[in-house]
C-alpha cells in the first residue's frame, strides 16, 4: 500500500521513489500500532502530511483513512486467499499456560484480530480479546501507550504487576514496560533483539517455546 502511494507521489512530483522498507520502516513506525497511528507515523518519517479524511473514504484516497482502509483491504484479502499460519511453538506455549491454569488475554491493535485467530484455529486459547475494535469503542490509546494491555489485565482480574506481556513489536514491548507489568518478554523474529531490550523487554526469545525448553 505504501509503495503504491509513494511511487505515485514521486512520479507526480518528479522525485526519486524511495520504497517502504519492510523491516526498518515497518518495525519502527507501523508494527504493533493502531492502523491510523501506523500510517501517520510512517508518513511523518518521510515528511508527508495528508488530511485525516474519514471512515467513509474510498480505500486508496490520499488521506490517512483512505490509505489505512487500503491497507486493511489488502490484509483481509490475504487472510481470505492465503489463510493464517500460527507459530507452532508459540501455540504450544499458550496451551501450556492454559493447562497450568494461567489466565490468558490476546491484546492486538488490529481490528482484524478475531478473523486472524479464527483463521489460525486458536480463538479458543484466550479468555478475552482486547483488539482494535475494543480500543476504538472504549477510547483506549494504542501502543506504545499501555492502555490496551491494562484493559486486558483488568478483564482477567489480574494485577499488572503479577502479569506478563509477550510482544514481538517494539511499540508493544514499550507498552508493557509503561504499564508496569511484572515481566515483559520480547519475541525476536526479525533480528531486533537489541531494540526489544532497549524498549523494555526483560528477556528476548526467538519463539515462546524457548521459555518452555528453558524451564
Amino acid at each position: 500500500m505504501f509503495d503504491a502511494f509513494l511511487a505515485q507521489r514521486a512520479e507526480q512530483r518528479g522525485e526519486t521513489f524511495v520504497p517502504f522498507d519492510v523491516h526498518s520502516d515497518y518495525d519502527e513506525y507501523v508494527d504493533g500500532k493502531p492502523r491510523m497511528d501506523g500510517v501517520r507515523s510512517f508518513l511523518a518519517s518521510r515528511g508527508i502530511e495528508l488530511p485525516a479524511g474519514g471512515p467513509d473514504e474510498a480505500p486508496g484516497e490520499e488521506t490517512m483513512y483512505g490509505l489505512g482502509d487500503r491497507k486493511n483491504e489488502l490484509v483481509l484479502r490475504m487472510i481470505r486467499e492465503r489463510g493464517v499460519e500460527a507459530y507452532p511453538g508459540s501455540v504450544r506455549y499458550v496451551r501450556a499456560a492454559r493447562d497450568a491454569g494461567l489466565h490468558r488475554a490476546v491484546v492486538s491493535s488490529s481490528a482484524n484480530c478475531h478473523d486472524v485467530l479464527v483463521a489460525a484455529g486458536i480463538d479458543d486459547l484466550f479468555e478475552t480479546r482486547i483488539d482494535g475494535l475494543v480500543a476504538e469503542a472504549r477510547h483506549l490509546n494504542g501502543k506504545p501507550a499501555p492502555d490496551t494491555f491494562l484493559a486486558g489485565a483488568q478483564a482477567l482480574g489480574v494485577d499488572p504487576a503479577k502479569a506478563a506481556v509477550y510482544e514481538d513489536a517494539l511499540a508493544g514491548v514499550a507498552a508493557g514496560r509503561a504499564g508496569n507489568f511484572g515481566f515483559v518478554v520480547g519475541v525476536d523474529r526479525v533480528g531486533q533483539a537489541a531494540a526489544l531490550r532497549q524498549h523494555g523487554a526483560d528477556v528476548v526469545v526467538s519463539d515462546l517455546a524457548d521459555l518452555l525448553e528453558g524451564s
